[in-house]
């Protein structure tokens, strides 16, 4: 009793859990309407209203499309992405990821290997585009082969998670090796490898067994998914890695989804880490699914830490500004702790009943959560 007393005591003072593996529920397959190739490589937007995707990763017309969300299992198609498609052939424009600002990050082979720099970004406007370029700085292997494979922005746009690996020829065209890294941003159009990027992966990164691929990083920073193969064996599975605080190393691997020839790959969760999508081989068609996870609480995340976010007007009638000297993610809550959507420095309720509302809102330098009052509209 003492001991449980101590652990309850140290985690309310000092906001430390225990990190604990998630599991998620039955398979449910998600309906793409106006779609009917292969889609792979899903990645849903921090607000959870897009959901990005490629077609078959064969190098030769693989390209990016979006969709709008009906429901959790249900998209409507919009079409291939803007900007980001080339136009020859054989092209390969796969992998998006997008933060709540709309910087817009995908892997391409445009040019390779004669600039190997296959990373690639754009921000998009409310009317049309900026910063379309490539992504520099020293998470790249500058040699022949080697690629920027995957790769998986956070919602705050300020950490990439990234995947070098390496082809020659192995079998299955997959790679003969692989690890994965993690950077944080230095300016729009670089990113710098974290100095502790090797020990904080030491437990994921089991390169003597694994090819190891496709990383996905939590809202909160404490759940890193990925997908794994053994090489030279046609089969692939998901796997989670998980850690206490941000500062920790993440994690010995659990598996989510076991080795299967179906090929599972490619997670994306969504913000309130509810929802898992990823694809596999459906019959001879990759296809995109679901697994809803298991013993989802209603209530703001824990693990808050006190920060010095300014959020005004409040009470406000509809429009909400976070002031802050680092760029934010937002997550929107009802009293209920239902998560109902996110976005960044600027939230806007209207339209939502009056009440009270929490705010979990994250920097690279942790979180809080704030609460906040709508009121009726003034007339």
């Amino acid at each position: 009793m003492k001991q449980l007393f101590t652990l309850v005591i140290c985690s309310f003072f000092f906001g430390k859990t225990i990190a604990q593996v998630p599991t998620f529920g039955n398979e449910i397959p998600v309906t793409i309407n106006g779609y009917t190739l292969d889609a792979m490589e899903p990645s849903l937007s921090p607000d959870g209203n897009a959901m990005f995707f490629n077609s078959l990763n064969d190098g030769n017309t693989t390209s990016l499309y979006y969709a709008a969300k009906v429901n959790d299992s249900t998209f409507n198609l919009v079409g291939l992405m803007p900007v980001v498609n080339q136009t020859v052939t054989p092209r390969l424009d796969a992998v998006a990821s997008v933060d709540t600002a709309k910087n817009f990050f995908w892997v391409s082979t445009r040019n390779y290997p004669t600039n190997m720099y296959n990373f690639h970004r754009v921000k998009f406007l409310t009317s049309g585009y900026t910063n379309f370029g490539r992504v520099y700085g020293d998470i790249y292997v500058l040699s022949p082969g080697w690629l920027i494979m995957d790769a998986a922005i956070n919602h705050v746009g300020d950490k990439l998670m990234y995947c070098n690996a390496w082809f020659n020829g192995c079998a299955f065209n997959m790679p003969c090796k692989s690890k994965l890294g993690f950077a944080q941003k230095t300016n729009d159009s670089t990113f710098t490898k974290y100095s502790n990027s090797a020990s904080l992966l030491a437990n994921v990164n089991d390169t003597n067994n694994y090819i190891i691929y496709a990383p996905e990083l939590t809202g909160d920073e404490l759940e890193l998914y990925f997908t794994r193969a053994v090489p030279g064996v046609a089969q692939t599975e998901i796997c989670v890695s998980v850690r206490s605080n941000t500062s920790a190393a993440f994690g010995a691997p659990s598996v989510l989804l076991p080795m299967s020839s179906t090929a599972p790959e490619g997670p994306t969760l969504s913000a309130d880490k509810s929802k898992m999508y990823y694809h596999r081989n459906a019959g001879g068609t990759y296809k995109l699914f679901l697994r809803k996870k298991n013993g989802i609480a209603t209530g703001i995340p824990e693990n808050s830490n006190i920060r010095g976010f300014e959020v005004f007007p409040n009470p406000t009638s509809g429009i909400i500004r976070i002031n802050s000297k680092e760029t934010v993610s937002v997550y929107v809550y009802n009293s209920a702790g239902t998560f109902l959507f996110a976005g960044s420095e600027e939230i806007n309720l209207s339209g939502y009943p009056t009440g009270l509302y929490l705010l979990r809102i994250a920097d690279k330098d942790g979180f809080t959560t704030k609460r906040v009052i709508l009121s009726p509209p003034t007339q």
